[in-house]
């Protein structure tokens, strides 16, 4: 499929474009908002690229898109306007325009601790709050999804096995960013995560594998 990578700059959104590129599955097309950051994706393996900003017109961005991956993010450095204006009011954009456009499959990076924003510490709760809203938002919208929360990430990537369950016992752990991205594009794909929303860490399973027995 061609998919498109919302956050495609991000740490995380380069991980995705370099997986998707080694399996040759499907295509990836980075959004970003600078034409410079166009050649280092494009040397990760990008097969095109659009220039689209989540707080402007984004509406050209979808012509011959199958499928969404939504990685996108204000940061941490940023303040809680920026992140209602990325991480749920341009989360919410997307998934807009994905209806309009009839995608086959919107993959939503999502967090642990979305399903409880109220009960996150302070310096979390906009965050969450926010990430809450998009993640209705698409369960709302009528297109199929995926909804993947994964615990507090890391840059770790020697070990890529992962836990998954609809409610983690231990969320304490940390994921590696590349294993997200594992899973994000396996969910794509298949039928166990389809519609399903659920939680991931660093475990002992394959991600295939262990996104075949969400419980």
């Amino acid at each position: 499929m061609n998919v498109l990578i919302i956050g495609a700059n991000g740490h995380t959104g380069r991980h995705i474009i370099h997986l998707i590129n080694q399996e040759k599955e499907h295509k990836a097309i980075a959004l970003i908002r600078d034409e410079n950051q166009a050649n280092r994706l494009i040397e990760l393996g990008a097969d095109d690229y659009i220039i689209g900003d989540l707080e402007g017109n984004i509406d050209h961005a979808f012509e011959d898109v199958e499928a969404i991956i939504f990685a996108a993010g204000s940061g941490s450095g940023t303040g809680p306007e920026k992140t209602i204006a990325i991480d749920q009011e341009g989360a919410k954009k997307v998934i807009d325009e994905a209806q309009k456009h009839s995608i086959k499959h919107f993959v939503m990076l999502s967090s642990v601790g979305a399903d409880v924003p109220e009960m996150a510490p302070d310096n979390m709760r906009n965050y969450l709050t926010a990430k809450a809203n998009a993640d209705e938002h698409l369960r709302r919208s009528g297109l199929p999804y995926t909804i993947v929360r994964p615990t507090s990430l890391s840059d770790e990537d020697n070990n890529l096995t992962i836990k998954a369950s609809v409610s983690l016992d231990d969320k304490s752990k940390t994921i590696p960013r590349k294993a997200v991205a594992n899973v994000l594009i396996n969910s794509l794909t298949m039928m166990e995560t389809k519609n399903e929303t659920f939680e991931i860490t660093e475990g002992e399973k394959e991600p295939i594998e262990a996104l075949k027995y969400i419980h």
